[in-house]
């Protein structure tokens, strides 16, 4: 499948490139989406990040090397560590010993070999959805900066809904909601080039002290309905990417991820997943 092919094709691309800084951009081109998008898709089909994978890649690599009489020093730099103490950190993270201790004979070290992308034939469990076609709309909410390498923003967005909650951010975007959707929402905008941003916002015609207003762009959206707590979108999203997405006749479009929380409850939400998708040629 051609999908597939594409994700394989940046497995080849990361271990052609272990010892360089790998591209994350040059690694979407070649999956023929946005470098945002691919993480997402490679951390729900590898069930570990992009940056953990590489990591476990290299560590695995430099494990060789120094099995086969390298300096600790000479690998550490091949890899890409300036630092001895952060290549050493890195290397014990992996496989529980020191470099050092990995020149000796007889000490166990780990191996992950590289990633092979296939499509996987699982029960039929239906999955509800819609294809839902709309015009720009207008939200208002507070945002923050978010990395290119996502795994560096995991401890960002839940801060911030923390925040949100406390202060009292979320019961005044619920009282602003007059357009759709109605929910509060969470609006992941991250472009191809440009400032990658994330929104908790409201769809609002209104504006309000200290908050940001943000246009999400007219697009197609695949609409995925759920329920459960707050950890079961999660599962929906995975679901819909690698279930779904691969088989469906779409692929991702250019307008941002949307989150839309129905009803206020954490243990018993009511969400849709909103996936921007354009017809494949």
């Amino acid at each position: 499948m051609e999908w597939v092919d594409s994700l394989n094709k940046t497995i080849t691309y990361i271990e052609d490139h272990l010892t360089e800084e790998i591209d994350y951009e040059a690694l979407a081109r070649l999956a023929c989406c946005s470098s945002y998008h691919y993480q997402r898709m490679f951390a729900y089909m590898a069930g570990v990040t992009l940056g953990e994978y590489i990591r476990r890649r290299r560590m695995s690599r430099a494990a060789a090397d120094l099995q086969a009489g390298e300096k600790v020093l000479d690998t550490a730099l091949r890899y890409g560590y300036q630092s001895p103490t952060a290549f050493n950190r890195a290397f014990q993270a992996v496989h529980g010993v020191p470099p050092s201790a990995a020149r000796e004979p007889g000490t166990a070290v780990k191996s992950f070999p590289p990633l092979r992308f296939t499509i996987m034939i699982k029960g039929a469990e239906e999955m509800e959805y819609r294809i839902e076609k709309r015009e720009a709309f207008r939200v208002v909410g507070v945002s923050v900066h978010i990395e290119k390498d996502m795994e560096k923003n995991f401890q960002v967005l839940p801060k911030l809904w923390e925040r949100v909650a406390a202060d009292g951010t979320l019961q005044r975007l619920a009282g602003m909601m007059d357009t759709q959707p109605m929910g509060i929402l969470g609006v992941c905008d991250c472009p191809n080039s440009g400032e990658w941003r994330y929104y908790v916002a409201a769809a609002s015609s209104q504006d309000g002290e200290g908050l940001e207003t943000y246009t999400v762009p007219a697009a197609t959206w695949a609409v995925f309905p759920g329920a459960g707590s707050n950890q079961s979108i999660q599962e929906l999203e995975r679901r819909v990417l690698t279930e779904w997405l691969p088989t469906s006749g779409y692929e991702y479009g250019s307008a941002p991820d949307i989150e839309v929380y129905l009803n206020p409850d954490p243990a018993n939400a009511r969400y849709e997943v909103w996936i921007p998708v354009t017809k494949k040629s």
